[in-house]
């Protein structure tokens, strides 16, 4: 059995590293957590493969006590460089230099989220504050910058009519409008910089995404390179 490095203070659910008898579950999760994206964009059992090999200390994974044949949510994510004066990327090429097949670059000063997913039957229970929380430990226990990930904005389907994705974040941000991810993630330290554009293929929010980012309040440049590349 998988060795349980955390466990979620609300939900109870027991958390350890991704291992590759995980992996085929975990793109059935994938896709019952996002039904309105291309399965393209998601994690499918062999890419989760891939990161069982370079980065499994970058991973959380959910289980409901010490049945391990069903996760119920996952946190994922790499370590990367990223240039933050030239924010937009697209989720499929961004990795495309990336020195290992996972998109993991053991350099990379920051954590990367790639994916969050809770199953829906699950959902409410304080979950996503778990996996962010486990992401910002990982980030201090690694020494990495902090924490830099394309959020979904379901709200903006709602709104795309009436205002660009940069505008709808603008006002989230401000609290005229309430996203429930983006909002949340506000709540928990991160920032909200700019809209994604063409992050990934989701038709329902015209394929857009926020870029969110929290530092590590803990971490200390032991380099003067500025933090380039990625996008």
């Amino acid at each position: 059995m998988s060795d349980v490095f955390a466990i979620g203070p609300r939900s109870g659910l027991q958390y350890v590293r991704i291992e590759a008898h995980m992996c085929a579950k975990l793109e059935e999760l994938e896709l019952i957590g996002f039904p309105t994206a291309d399965p393209t964009d998601l994690y499918d059992e062999a890419e989760l493969r891939y990161l069982v090999d370079d980065f499994p200390e970058g991973s959380a994974i959910g289980f409901d006590g010490d049945d391990r044949d069903q996760p119920v949510a996952v946190g994922l994510g790499v370590r990367t460089h990223f240039d933050f004066d030239n924010p937009q990327h697209n989720l499929k090429e961004f990795f495309d230099d990336a020195p290992t097949e996972s998109g993991d670059d053991p350099d990379g000063p920051w954590y990367y989220g790639t994916d969050i997913v809770v199953h829906p039957d699950y959902r409410r229970r304080g979950i996503g504050q778990e996996l962010y929380d486990l992401r910002k430990q990982i980030c201090v226990d690694l020494h990495l910058a902090g924490i830099v990930a394309g959020g979904v904005i379901p709200g903006f389907a709602d709104h795309k009519h009436a205002m660009t994705a940069d505008e709808y974040v603008e006002k989230v941000k401000a609290g005229e409008l309430y996203d429930r991810t983006l909002t949340f993630q506000l709540e928990n330290g991160f920032d909200a910089p700019c809209a994604l554009y063409n992050y990934m293929t989701d038709p329902e929010v015209d394929d857009a995404a926020s870029l969110i980012v929290w530092k590590n309040p803990a971490y200390q440049r032991t380099t003067q390179t500025p933090d380039r590349g990625g996008a």
